[in-house]
């Protein structure tokens, strides 16, 4: 098999509630609305540090549904995605700008981003890991058939699909991922 045939894995990562913190309001999570609300999570750069170390590629699947009901401008998305692939060690970045009713295969729990990440990196979903905060990052990484980890956050949605595993942080889900990773199947 030649080297360019070679599969990766990877870590695929929501990205607001899991890298960054979010702004909740009345129970529900919102992403920053612009860099000067950025905040990074404690404990991220290093666990995202430890993934890279271990060979896996990290890769941000963000669905950005406000700019489609125009609450958020994609310059603002695309200069906090920026800041983050900064101060993060980062492969790649994808983004779903759609709502609901877009009918897109982009937007999560579909796979679209997953799946076009896989193709372009040649990642082998199989051996990967999706982490996430809410049930649309479970089902995504599910239906893309990666292992699942939820971030626990006390989000006022119910859960609809059952992660794999269950962490309270990244430094905790990336723990995780390192204990495993030699045996995902």
């Amino acid at each position: 098999m030649g080297v360019d045939k070679v599969m990766r894995r990877a870590v695929f990562l929501d990205r607001d509630g899991v890298l960054n913190r979010v702004i909740v309001r009345e129970g529900k999570p919102y992403p920053p609305l612009g860099v000067s609300q950025l905040e990074i999570l404690p404990g991220v750069p290093e666990a995202l540090a430890g993934l890279r170390d271990a060979g896996f590629l990290l890769i941000v699947v963000t669905n950005q549904p406000d700019v489609a009901r125009g609450v958020l401008q994609k310059e603002d998305v695309e200069s906090i995605n920026a800041a983050l692939r900064r101060k993060l060690p980062l492969d790649d970045v994808r983004v779903c700008y759609h709502d609901d009713q877009d009918a897109c295969n982009c937007r999560k729990p579909l796979p679209g981003l997953l799946l076009d990440a896989a193709r372009d990196w040649r990642i082998d979903l199989k051996m990967s890991f999706m982490v996430g905060d809410r049930w649309r990052d479970i089902e995504a990484g599910h239906r893309a058939g990666c292992k699942t980890i939820l971030i626990d956050r006390v989000h006022h949605e119910r859960l609809k699909s059952v992660p794999d595993y269950r962490a309270e942080s990244l430094t905790q889900a990336a723990a995780q991922i390192l204990s495993r990773r030699d045996s995902v199947t």
